[in-house]
């Protein structure tokens, strides 16, 4: 009897042990960080395949080339002119002398607008009497000017200024007050800066103790820039 109570008490412990192990191990494997498993649905999984497709699309298309700016007009601010004059000399009545010479201008168009500040410097010769006359006259004032379309430009201006004649003549000085008030037409191919000009312009002089009203044409190119 004492064998059979040694021998159940041997297969107790064993059993207690055992089960101590069995309790022990699933507690370890309820410890353990069970793996993460993602579940993504087909849609979610089409919609990652098309932005992947769209990425790729982007990343191989070439950069579009640069585009140029096409029928914009320049503005230019200021215009040089330099051209053929003839001037019409009244100097006392019954005493008229043709000179012919060059006329420049130089405009200013503050902006690129209508208004602009006008310089001219003219100067024209002849003979008379066997001695060379000369008439210069050098002006400034104000000038308007307006676009008729298909490259033509009318302006008009007025200006003051001095006329200087020579010879020195036994009726007075050989400076006076000049003013001159005129018109033209600018041509300007394609919009270019260069272009052809056309004036005529109306000079009042006082000489020799007497008025003159002396009309003046001119012809020549002008230069924007």
């Amino acid at each position: 009897m004492r064998q059979v109570a040694v021998l159940c008490g041997i297969v107790l412990i064993l059993a207690f042990r055992a089960d101590a192990q069995v309790s022990s191990g699933t507690s370890l494997l309820l410890g353990l960080p069970m793996p993460a498993f993602a579940f993504a649905s087909p849609a979610a999984g089409a919609v990652a395949a098309a932005r992947g497709a769209n990425a790729s699309a982007l990343a191989a298309a070439p950069e579009p080339a640069p585009q140029g700016v096409y029928g914009v007009l320049q503005n230019y601010n200021w215009q040089a002119y330099a051209g053929y004059t003839h001037f019409t000399f009244y100097e006392i009545p019954g005493v008229t002398g043709n000179l012919n010479g060059f006329n420049m201008s130089l405009v200013f168009y503050p902006h690129g607008g209508h208004i602009g500040a006008d310089g001219e410097f003219a100067a024209a010769f002849a003979p008379e009497a066997g001695v060379n006359t000369t008439m210069a006259l050098g002006m400034v004032g104000a000038r308007y000017r307006v676009d008729a379309g298909h490259g033509i430009e009318l302006w008009a201006h007025g200006l003051v200024g001095g006329a200087h004649f020579t010879p020195q003549t036994a009726y007075g000085s050989t400076n006076a007050f000049a003013f001159e008030v005129g018109g033209g037409v600018d041509l300007n191919p394609r919009h270019g800066r260069l272009g052809y000009r056309a004036q005529v312009d109306m000079v009042g002089t006082r000489f020799f103790g007497t008025h003159q009203y002396n009309p003046k044409i001119s012809l020549g190119i002008v230069y924007k820039f």
